[in-house]
Formats: C-alpha cells, sequence, structure tokens
C-alpha cells in the first residue's frame, strides 16, 4: 500500500447498522471469561472486542484487507480504548457507526521496515441517541 493510499484511509465510514446484544450471548460472554454473570440485564465489557465491529457493518477480515494486512500474522494491537458513557444492556438496540480515524507510515531506523499505524474508532448510541459506548482501536501494520 502506498503511503498516499495508506492516507486515503483517513475519513473511510464503515457501512454502519444495528447490534441487540441478546441474553444468551451476554451469558456466553460472561461465563467463558470466569467471572460470572453481573446481573440483571448488564453486560459484560467483553462484548466490546466484537460486537461494535459486527454492528458497524464489517468484520475483522474486511478490516484487514481495508489497511492492507498481509494476514494475521502481520497485525499488531498497539491498544484498544473502551469508552462507556452508560451501561451496555441486553435487548437494547444500539445503533452503530464508525470510521478510520489516524492512519501514520513509519519506518524503523536500525532495520528500515515500514509499519503503518491504523486506528479506528465505534460508537454505540441507543435508542433515543445517546452515546452509550465508543471504542478506538490502535492497529500495527508491518510491511
Amino acid at each position: 500500500m502506498s503511503e498516499e493510499d495508506l492516507h486515503a484511509l483517513v475519513g473511510h465510514r464503515f457501512p454502519g447498522g444495528v447490534r441487540t446484544i441478546e441474553h444468551w450471548e451476554n451469558w456466553l460472554l460472561s461465563d467463558c471469561t470466569g467471572g460470572g454473570q453481573l446481573g440483571g440485564d448488564l453486560v459484560h465489557p467483553i462484548a466490546l472486542f466484537h460486537v461494535p465491529i459486527q454492528g458497524a457493518g464489517t468484520s475483522i477480515a474486511e478490516l484487514f484487507e481495508l489497511c492492507g494486512a498481509q494476514g494475521a500474522g502481520s497485525v499488531g494491537l498497539d491498544g484498544y480504548d473502551w469508552e462507556y458513557f452508560a451501561p451496555l444492556r441486553e435487548g437494547v438496540e444500539y445503533r452503530v457507526d464508525g470510521e478510520v480515524t489516524e492512519v501514520e507510515r513509519t519506518v524503523s531506523e536500525q532495520t528500515g521496515r515500514i509499519a503503518d499505524r491504523f486506528v479506528y474508532a465505534i460508537e454505540m448510541t441507543d435508542p433515543e441517541g445517546v452515546l452509550t459506548a465508543r471504542i478506538t482501536n490502535h492497529w500495527r501494520i508491518r510491511r
């Protein structure tokens, strides 16, 4: 991917969509952490690993293709930020939208290898339009 193509990704919007976290899904996610159920209709935070990506109408495979990753071995997670503005709840139809927010090409002074920083953010809003959660994922793509 050329540096020009990389910079053209900033502002790329995902298709968007809606996503509801059902009780069974929340139960399984909570169970796999070994931490137990949260009670009531509260959603376990682990849901933010996949629910926003699915809800935004994309997938990990599509994100890899978008940023030009050459397979899982070329992508490193530089970090992620999860912001909660209200509790996530089961059975709520959240509107989910996101976009690529930052990119940067770097060249190692020691090896001369190229790596691209690829950052995207996805927001979940409740039916009243209130921002409920935002994820921001920071990837490093080795070229």
